[in-house]
């Protein structure tokens, strides 16, 4: 867990190692957000009150790993992960809130589940594509990196963080 308090950088090096077939980052850019958004509507089931407003485990969730993100000395795509995440978590408590105002929908919990299901499908095709198992398998600080390596490979691909890809391509090779 030491790999907790490393910068930006090195974990995005660190996580790229793991990801460097094209089947597999596309499959993530997908899967990621899938996770994401089921653990957030599972999360945002559990609600309590304080002076009068509705707070979540989600946002407290959101809240924690919002501070992670933007401590790992990288600001634009700790800022750029934080605002992808709240986008997220707040997609994830607006499907829930509709899910119980729906007649004869899914539970939310159970809809959360199949999302969550088919997140993690697509992660395992894509680790199937790569070869490789998941970074998290060494390391489960690898969790809280994906969502982070997806906004980096999109900003990354149009050409932002520049000094970052190249780090990357050159510490953890080509792309494939």
């Amino acid at each position: 867990m030491a790999s907790l308090f490393k910068s930006a950088n090195e974990l995005m090096v660190m996580y790229a190692q793991y990801h460097r077939d094209r089947r597999n980052i596309r499959t993530h850019l997908v899967g990621i957000p899938l996770i994401v958004i089921s653990i957030g509507m599972a999360l945002s089931l559990l609600q309590w009150q304080v002076a009068g407003i509705t707070l979540t485990a989600a946002m407290l969730a959101w809240a924690l790993s919002a501070v992670w993100y933007l401590t790992r000395g990288h600001q634009g795509l700790g800022m750029a992960t934080v605002v992808f995440m709240a986008l997220l978590i707040g997609f994830a408590h607006v499907w829930v809130e509709s899910l119980a105002h729906t007649t004869g929908a899914l539970p939310a919990w159970a809809v959360a589940l199949g999302v969550f299901v088919v997140g993690w499908v697509l992660q395992f095709v894509g680790h199937y594509y790569e070869g490789r198992k998941p970074a998290f398998a060494d390391d489960l600080v690898g969790l809280l990196v994906g969502p982070m390596f997806v906004v980096g490979d999109v900003f990354m691909r149009w050409g932002a963080w520049r000094e970052l890809d190249d780090q990357i391509a050159l510490q953890a090779g080509p792309l494939r």
